[in-house]
């Protein structure tokens, strides 16, 4: 049964509770923004307020040539800075990303009925889960966001248990995108002066999950956020965006030709590149070298926008602090060991607020 739109109790059980998301709301007909998904003042994003990211993305093929060393520079810059970076080239096939993007539509194209099936608390598989919002529970204000979540295990469990709309090509495209991720660990951890073996390489990547997520078109905007700030909690984050646009990073340090610190900019797609970002992980081994981006998403009244991530974290059984090669260097360590699994919990538990997650860790 349709929700009154002004009854806040009845709205959370027909988006949350039921499993119809933003988008079953959105299908009701709109015409303002529901009170329970009005964001507070300072949590709003005012496009005419923000700036564009216009530096080109890097090109993981020159790694291969005389400027390797030059992509290698460009890649740890952008690390030690912003956190973000874009990259082309980077040996998942183009038509791969397309048909990635046309799979997430159609997963989300059905029936509230066909993705309710994998909600939290019925879900036949614990792989996936369908939600909306980040933690609904404890928001005063929700996000205007559907996904499904699809954890890693190996390739018969995915092709088995992942929903069926979109379960290959997500796969191909966490397989494809592996080597590249790989590299990008060796550059950032040799620039740190420290090499990883392989086995060392699957210890920081050992979880994966695949996401889709879907930001249903919105009536106004300016009083919405996708998703509230925040940064990622895990090693890397690979994260293919549509032509749409509405992804914003926060600049912690004043960077040249970027931004002032505090400012947002926004990462504007650029058609075949895959967006990177840094995580929590990686900054507490880096003793704080490499910086987890906060970012957040603003929402659209033109078209429904898709975006899918690739999350890679240690194991939950991990312990993971700041490299000894790296404390050696800076005479001391920003954050204590913790295991990653604890770091996990505290993550999940609580609601959007920036990099406050990586306070756990802090010393």
């Amino acid at each position: 049964m349709a929700p009154g739109l002004d009854d806040g109790s009845s709205l959370f059980n027909f988006v949350v509770r039921d499993g119809n998301g933003v988008k079953g709301m959105v299908d009701l007909g709109l015409s303002t923004v529901p009170k329970p998904y009005v964001q507070p003042p300072k949590e709003r994003i005012d496009k005419r307020m923000e700036t564009r990211h216009e530096g080109a993305p890097i090109d993981l093929s020159r790694l291969d040539g005389p400027d390797h060393d030059e992509v290698v520079k460009e890649i740890v810059m952008a690390a030690e800075t912003l956190g973000f970076f874009q990259l082309v080239n980077h040996g998942v096939p183009v038509d791969l990303l397309e048909s990635l993007k046309d799979a997430a539509h159609d997963f989300f194209g059905q029936p509230s009925e066909k993705k309710a099936v994998y909600r939290k608390e019925v879900s036949p598989s614990p792989l996936v889960k369908y939600g909306t919002s980040f933690v609904p529970e404890k928001e005063k204000a929700l996000e205007w966001k559907d996904y499904i979540s699809m954890i890693y295990t190996n390739d018969a469990e995915a092709l088995q248990q992942w929903p069926k709309e979109c379960r290959e090509v997500a796969l191909e495209y966490l397989k494809t995108s592996m080597t590249m991720v790989r590299r990008l660990l060796e550059i950032l951890m040799g620039n740190l002066g420290v090499e990883l073996d392989d086995t060392k390489i699957d210890g920081l990547i050992s979880m994966k999950m695949v996401n889709m997520n879907f930001y249903p078109t919105c009536p106004d905007p300016d009083l919405t956020v996708g998703v509230g700030r925040h940064s990622d909690m895990g090693t890397l984050t690979i994260l293919l965006q549509d032509g749409i646009g509405g992804l914003y990073v926060k600049v912690a340090e004043e960077i040249a030709n970027i931004g002032k610190k505090g400012e947002w900019v926004e990462i504007p797609p650029v058609p075949g590149a895959l967006v990177i970002n840094i995580g929590d992980a990686l900054q507490i081994l880096s003793n704080g070298k490499y910086k987890s981006a906060e970012h957040r998403v603003r929402t659209t009244s033109m078209k429904s926008r898709v975006s899918v991530p690739i999350f890679t974290s240690p194991r939950p059984s991990e312990k993971i602090a700041p490299l000894p090669q790296v404390v050696e260097k800076d005479g001391m360590a920003c954050y204590r060991e913790v295991i990653f699994g604890d770091y996990m919990r505290n993550f999940f538990r609580n609601v959007h607020d920036g990099k406050k997650p990586l306070e756990f860790a802090q010393i």
